[in-house]
């Protein structure tokens, strides 16, 4: 197999706060968010990160920190670090997903600039909107040839290149995690990626989906006001 260069690690951690938080009093929630913040820039040279609201988007989850390193030791030592805050005892990770970064094998006969897969490494964008699902595909899939799955792939590119202001970053998590693939979006018009998914949901290929949800809307802000946003 060919080297790819440089892969990278990619971690979407989801935290839940305890209600029990908002009980505190304001200088004790203002100390707990101040220490959390801190933490995090410690690790800024090693780790980018990228924070997320989902307050008002989803039930089960308040904030999500999106991390990609080219080496598992200090994400798993920012999480560490976390947990011994004040706010981490508080925090609770309903989902949490594990990838790598790797290049595609459905892309070398269909190259465009700025293409899924072209790289094996992954850039946040910094759009407004992010949306992140894990992905599996059936059995059937892989039993497929090559020249099938190519085709069908080829499909999805063309639907894709419709909605070009939606980016895709696509991680994979073969026996890394329980999930296949994570998938995420970047966009500023949520309703061009509701577009665009409503129409793969046609495409030929959406048969040998197996799962692709659960699907977390998250909207881009600062940590600082991700953690205001918990009261």
């Amino acid at each position: 197999m060919q080297s790819e260069g440089r892969r990278d690690f990619v971690k979407y951690s989801f935290f839940k706060v305890d209600p029990q938080w908002r009980q505190l009093s304001p200088g004790e929630r203002a100390h707990s968010k101040k220490e959390f913040d801190e933490v995090v820039a410690e690790f800024s040279d090693r780790v980018t990160l990228a924070s997320y609201s989902l307050t008002g988007t989803r039930a089960d989850v308040d904030f999500m920190l999106w991390k990609i390193c080219p080496t598992l030791e200090p994400i798993s030592d920012l999480l560490a670090q976390l947990n011994h805050t004040e706010l981490g005892k508080f925090l609770h990770q309903p989902h949490s997903y594990l990838a790598m970064t790797r290049r595609s094998p459905y892309v070398d006969t269909h190259q465009h600039e700025g293409q899924e897969g072209a790289t094996a490494t992954m850039h946040i964008i910094g759009r407004k909107y992010l949306f992140i699902y894990p992905f599996v595909k059936t059995h059937d899939w892989y039993q497929l040839p090559m020249e099938e799955r190519q085709r069908m792939m080829s499909e999805h590119f063309t639907i894709g290149h419709r909605y070009p202001d939606v980016k895709i970053s696509t991680a994979y998590s073969f026996g890394l995690d329980d999930q296949e693939f994570v998938l995420g979006f970047e966009t500023d018009e949520p309703a061009n990626f509701l577009d665009l998914v409503t129409e793969l949901r046609e495409s030929e290929a959406r048969p040998y989906t197996l799962r692709d949800t659960p699907i977390f809307t998250c909207i881009s802000k600062p940590l600082r006001a991700c953690l205001d946003d918990l009261g």
